[in-house]
């Protein structure tokens, strides 16, 4: 499969090198030991799944059970060596297996260049633009999707979709339709299509910021004639302030601190809070450490992901605020696999 290779090195702070330095950690006293013990027992969590693809027996429970074994291999050994542990699992044979769900595959192979992609999150939403990729998957590809398209993980982001057409509704509803709304790493813009102040014109104006031209080519072919504004933008290019974007009510980013070190999320952080009016809202989102899929994620989905816990979530925003300028608030979603830290600014 073709890729669309997305510069990230000189427009953004998101860099794969960035990723990799972050999860970097230096070897524990007893690495040895722990591989030798870590990659025995991931052998067998294979072993076992391939035996059972052999026997054709339902791929959904194939799934659940090695997804939660890979959980607890994770959270049992120093993240040194499960970073060793990855690879291995990635090169075993089972993965032809979970390599036939169209939404595992598109993860793994990055066909835009980068993890996370919009086109990602349609199989997560069941967006009409995927149906062709989940029509030609083999029986157990689609056995499997069905597992991975509901999985705590999905469930959570599908929320988390449907929680900022809410946000952007309700400070809509208090602006007497001067609403204006900023949307960083907006990707295909999907909780616009539920929102009801956008479809009764109570926004002024939606700046849909994203670095991948196919998001923004995207954004800018759906919303035509709407207040959304599509714009080719990067981290880089806000902390830079090379976007003349003026001052907003609401500002999110959902999708984008699970991929940024802390310094930058601080950074970040801080200048989205300078683009608040007042009384403005902003709000930010990262993967949490409750979530329970994450060793597939990060082995057979190729997707590595910065989870954060709520301590995690303040420190960012206790190192952005200045002063009591802002009332704060850290939350999870229902299912806790996502964190949420919303910041408004006082009148």
């Amino acid at each position: 499969m073709s890729q669309l290779q997305i510069v990230f090195d000189g427009e953004s702070l998101i860099t794969p090198q960035s990723i990799a330095t972050e999860f970097t950690s230096s070897r524990s006293e007893f690495y040895d030991e722990q591989f030798a013990t870590g990659k025995a027992e991931l052998a067998l969590i294979l072993q076992i799944a391939q035996q059972q693809f052999a026997q054709e027996l339902d791929p959904r429970k194939i799934i659940h059970r090695l997804a939660a074994a890979l959980h607890e291999t994770r959270a049992k050994f120093h993240p040194s060596v499960w970073q060793e542990l990855i690879p291995i699992a990635q090169k075993h044979p089972v993965s032809e297996y979970f390599l036939q769900d169209p939404f595992t595959r598109w993860s793994f192979e990055k066909p835009r260049g980068y993890s996370g992609d919009a086109q990602l999150l349609d199989f997560i939403y069941g967006h009409p633009s995927v149906a062709g990729e989940i029509a030609k998957a083999s029986p157990v590809g689609k056995a499997l999707y069905d597992y991975t398209k509901d999985a705590s993980s999905s469930v959570a982001v599908r929320e988390r979709r449907d929680l900022l057409t809410q946000h952007v509704d309700q400070i809509a509803a208090t602006r007497g339709g001067e609403a204006e709304i900023l949307t960083i790493a907006a990707g295909h813009l999907r909780e616009a299509n539920r929102s009801v102040a956008l479809q009764e014109g109570r926004i002024k104006r939606w700046v849909a910021l994203d670095q991948d031209p196919l998001s923004v080519g995207s954004i800018t072919r759906d919303f035509r004639g709407t207040r959304v504004e599509a714009i080719d933008g990067s981290v880089r290019g806000i902390l830079t302030r090379a976007h003349k974007l003026g001052k907003f009510d609401f500002v999110y980013a959902a999708g984008l601190y699970d991929y940024l070190p802390h310094n930058v999320a601080v950074k970040l952080t801080r200048r989205c809070l300078q683009m608040l009016k007042p009384n403005g809202v902003f709000l930010f989102a990262n993967f949490a450490t409750d979530i329970g899929v994450d060793g597939y994620m990060e082995t057979f989905m190729n997707w590595a992901l910065l989870l954060r816990s709520q301590s995690d979530m303040w420190s960012i925003v206790n190192e952005s605020v200045d002063g009591t300028n802002f009332e704060s608030h850290v939350t999870f979603g229902a299912n806790r696999n996502v964190v949420y830290a919303t910041l408004q600014k006082r009148s």
